[in-house]
């Protein structure tokens, strides 16, 4: 998925679980890209580049008012990016380029209502080298792989301004994808979602809004002797209802949110996604709130149904002092468990002149059922060539953990024309492993993310159109990845 950077309004970043809005899957945050109208991109856009990494890219976008009401803009963009290096040095056969096109219709058909028509189709190509194991001296090969993808996608939306009765949203969409990973493995992907909202005043003091969807997906698997999907095509249905209340129990003082997700899959079936939020505004710079919620991660198609070679043990070694190779293989277990998050989260924010603001929040996580890769007992097969015996890992869900934190975020606007932005972390985790598990890690080391970040970022608007963006990074320690702490400007 891409877009002209030009045309994105804004980036939203939720902090926490989303669950309630966005269903399963939005566990530890969101990140929501929203375009700009077709109206606010008139007239023509050209930007091309060329480098020695960026070999060349290149953008063009045309916007045009159809009538007073409607409004339509199309685009392609193209880009051709050279190998890059591994960490000794040396290049590697990775290139990349795609090209693709699009459009967007906004049309503003009645006083109360709106449409709204996109999509884009897409082409692409890139070179990659794996590391995959073998069944012949020395049990592992390296292979330059060429991959090629293509899709397209349309959406529709109507908006409907009711008199009384509020807001009503209605969405359809479809995505076509195709992939193919020449000799590992292909896949083509059809999606169609269905989605209504509607929004609405209750009362005196209750803003409510409530949904339902659908979902449905279909795929097509190529398999091989490395990567398989049983069954190769499998089709999935995914139904939804939302509903949250936002309260105001003192106008303007004291506000309650309630609402959950209630969703029904066919992985591992119902799944309740509860929220409740407490805001309070003792003064007009001081807020205070705190929340508890409910999100889960549901399976994939690869946790269900995928059976990956990891790799090959050779015979005669000290990892394998057997006769006959050892084939490592991933198994997919049907019987996975949604992975469960409990959030708690309070936080302040303070407003002490218009210049400033500051934003403290603490959360503390509680995760249960998370996954673990079980190993299972060994088998021999004799009909393989050559022989092997076949140790398998099966997925399951005997990790359980915490985490919990500081995030602080401070703006500070000294002049019309400058703004800094200091934002510090601090996170720790603790995780462990059931008692009957015989997992050898538990896949969620804490050295594998920072204690500590710090970013520092400094935006001015000069004379003459002209914009200067410093940024000042820390990382701390990744003692899981091996690697030392840094300062990035």
């Amino acid at each position: 998925q891409d877009t002209l950077l030009a045309d994105v309004d804004r980036i939203e970043v939720i902090r926490g679980p989303g669950a309630t809005l966005w269903g399963a899957n939005a566990v530890n945050g969101i990140i929501s890209i929203i375009t700009k109208h077709a109206r606010d991109t008139p007239g023509a856009l050209l930007m091309a580049g060329a480098g020695t990494e960026e070999r060349g890219n290149g953008s063009i976008r045309y916007g045009t008012a159809l009538s007073h009401t409607a409004f339509l803009r199309i685009y392609a963009k193209y880009f051709d990016r050279d190998g890059s290096v591994d960490t000794e040095g040396r290049d590697t056969p990775d290139a990349w380029e795609t090209i693709r096109s699009g459009m967007r219709l906004d049309w503003q058909v009645s006083d109360r209502d709106d449409l709204t028509i996109q999509g884009d189709v897409y082409d692409g190509k890139a070179t990659q080298t794996l590391s995959l194991p073998s069944f012949t001296p020395p049990y592992r090969e390296r292979r330059m792989i060429d991959t090629d993808w293509s899709g397209g996608n349309l959406l529709g939306r109507w908006q409907h301004r009711f008199p009384t009765i509020g807001n009503l949203t209605l969405q359809a969409y479809y995505d076509r994808t195709s992939r193919d990973e020449n000799g590992v493995i292909r896949e083509t992907r059809d999606t169609f979602d269905l989605d209504v909202q509607h929004q609405f005043l209750w009362g005196e003091g209750q803003d409510i809004i409530w949904g339902l969807g659908y979902r449905f997906t279909d795929d097509d698997f190529t398999n091989n002797t490395l990567i398989t999907v049983q069954p190769k095509r499998r089709s999935l249905h995914l139904f939804s209802a939302f509903v949250q209340d936002d309260i105001a129990l003192i106008e303007g003082r004291l506000q309650l949110i309630v609402g959950s997700k209630f969703e029904h899959n066919d992985h591992t079936g119902f799944e309740v996604q509860p929220t409740v939020r407490l805001l309070w505004t003792p003064h007009k710079q001081h807020t205070v709130w705190t929340a508890v919620s409910r999100a889960v991660r549901t399976p994939s198609r690869g946790d269900d149904d995928a059976l990956t070679t990891q790799l090959i043990l050779p015979p005669n070694t000290l990892q394998n002092p057997g006769p006959l190779p050892i084939l490592v293989r991933f198994l997919g277990n049907r019987d996975f468990l949604s992975e469960k998050l409990i959030a708690y989260e309070l936080g302040y924010r303070v407003r002490p002149i218009d210049r400033l603001s500051l934003d403290i929040a603490v959360f503390y996580n509680r995760y249960d059922d998370l996954r673990t890769v079980e190993p299972g007992p060994p088998s021999t097969d004799l009909t393989s060539h050559p022989p092997v015996v076949i140790s398998p890992l099966t997925l399951a869900n005997k990790l359980r953990g915490e985490t919990y934190g500081v995030e602080l975020a401070l703006e500070w606007q000294p002049l019309d024309w400058w703004r800094v932005n200091l934002a510090y972390t601090f996170l720790e985790s603790d995780f462990d492993l059931d008692r009957d598990s015989q997992s050898t890690t538990s896949g969620n080391d804490p050295g594998a993310s920072p204690n500590h970040q710090v970013s520092l970022r400094s935006s001015m608007d000069l004379p003459w159109q002209w914009e200067l963006d410093t940024w000042l990074r820390y990382v701390d320690t990744l003692s899981a990845l091996d690697i030392d702490r840094y300062v990035v400007f």
